[in-house]
């Protein structure tokens, strides 16, 4: 297991660089090391330790919707849906987060989190988060509508039942060609909700700004650091997931710490300024 609180301080800290393209209007963007995520990792883990309750409490009830969601599926027979449904929950994880958010900003201020700051962050800049989430809901429906389509492609309209959907999708002569269009068509849509999500919503909840400017910065930090904005999007991934195949019980844990991350993402690479 990698000892995360073995990597506080051990990149090189974040610099302020703000490229040529990138518009006067934003905020100055610095730029990171490929391995900084691993520093928000630790930052992260240690915010879990200060405020457990908090922590544990979002991670279990992303177990319990989660769980609540795969018997809602079963009893309307959906089970195909549980993929794009799980897949399109990492689309709107940024919104379901912004509790998690902030604990950490209060953390960060040596205030203590209490669940009723934690409800009322949802207030702050409420009109402007609403507009993220609006868009990240559309993205959702979006790869939903699209996994409906490529389901009805290679599967004749007649998505698998759950007691045949793991040999249907992973072990057919269709497994290649219909993962390899999943993934072309997902990772669209991923890469597109990541760079215009991967900082707007914790920075909504830490300015007075509007959502198009915290969209637009956000896009500003993927351009400015694509290869640590790669690495953080494959960690996102691979906690998310490892979170999944654990019969959800791995989200109580994953969640928490990539939510706290989050945070120290957009402070190590958003600075202080327009």
């Amino acid at each position: 297991m990698v000892d995360m609180t073995s990597f506080r301080g051990s990149v090189q800290s974040p610099q302020t660089h703000t490229p040529g393209h990138t518009p006067a209007w934003l905020p100055p963007i610095r730029t990171v090391e490929i391995d900084r995520p691993w520093v928000w990792l630790s930052s992260a883990w240690q915010d879990m330790m200060a405020a457990p309750a908090i922590s544990f409490a979002y991670g279990a009830l992303a177990v319990i919707s989660s769980l609540v969601l795969v018997v809602g599926l079963a009893m309307l027979d959906m089970e195909y849906l549980l993929l794009p449904m799980a897949a399109g929950f990492m689309l709107v994880g940024p919104l379901f987060a912004v509790g998690l958010y902030e604990t950490s900003r209060l953390l960060e201020l040596g205030e203590r989190p209490t669940f009723g700051k934690v409800v009322a962050a949802y207030r702050r800049n409420g009109v402007q988060i609403a507009g993220v989430g609006l868009v990240l809901m559309l993205a959702m429906l979006a790869w939903i509508r699209v996994a409906f389509l490529i389901f009805a492609l290679f599967f004749s309209g007649e998505p698998p039942a759950l007691d045949q959907l793991v040999d249907r999708i992973f072990f057919s002569a269709e497994t290649i060609p219909f993962l390899l269009t999943g993934t072309v068509f997902g990772g669209i849509i991923a890469t597109a909700v990541f760079s215009i999500a991967v900082v707007s919503v914790p920075m909504l909840l830490d300015r007075e700004t509007d959502v198009f400017t915290a969209m637009a910065t956000s896009i500003a930090v993927v351009r400015a650091n694509i290869k640590p904005m790669i690495a953080w999007a494959f960690l996102i991934a691979l906690f998310m997931s490892a979170g999944m195949v654990t019969a959800f019980l791995g989200l109580a844990i994953a969640l928490p710490v990539i939510g706290h991350a989050s945070w120290h993402c957009y402070r190590d690479l958003v600075g202080i300024g327009r």
